[in-house]
């Protein structure tokens, strides 16, 4: 990130991801959640892209925003008409849905900066011991399976996905 003008890309590109993540939140209409959706995916793509990775932006864009939106939007045209609208949340739930996001969003940020990463130093520690970070320490803690390394979670996230592809084809069909 040497040129103002990915800097600029940066800032654009996050900007919409936290419009459209909260628009995809927020939207009443199910189709409309999952084009914001897609658009979410769509940029994080462009993140891979802009970092040089272009393998995974490619991957990024064929899986995620290609293959599993497709899969949401069938998933959605079979559960659900489109035209269908959502009853407004009362505010009972809505009270309950915001407390308990703000307390994940809390509890994320403290895991963010405590929780160990490299070397078994948390991320404030990494940024303030000044040694710079390479690539490959980051690539070998996300395929890493010892202690601190992140395989297992992520595989874990993929079975999640696996059973809620394989519960709206189970809905599909009952109905």
């Amino acid at each position: 990130m040497d040129s103002v003008a990915n800097i600029i890309l940066y800032f654009v590109v996050a900007i919409a991801i936290i419009v459209f993540s909260v628009m995809t939140v927020t939207s009443r209409k199910i189709l409309r959640a999952a084009t914001y959706l897609l658009f979410v995916l769509l940029a994080v793509g462009v993140f891979y892209f802009q970092l040089g990775y272009q393998f995974l932006g490619a991957v990024q864009i064929a899986v995620y925003a290609g293959g599993i939106m497709v899969l949401f939007v069938f998933s959605i045209l079979l559960t659900r008409r489109p035209d269908d609208k959502a009853p407004l949340l009362d505010s009972h739930r809505r009270a309950i849905g915001i407390t308990v996001a703000v307390a994940g969003v809390a509890l994320l940020t403290g895991a963010l900066f405590t929780m160990p990463l490299i070397d078994g130093m948390s991320l404030t520690q990494c940024l303030s011991a000044g040694p710079e970070v390479t690539m490959k320490q980051i690539g070998e803690l996300f395929t890493g399976t010892a202690r601190f390394q992140y395989l297992l979670p992520f595989e874990a996230i993929s079975v999640l996905l696996l059973a809620c592809i394989i519960g709206g084809v189970t809905v599909a069909r009952k109905r």
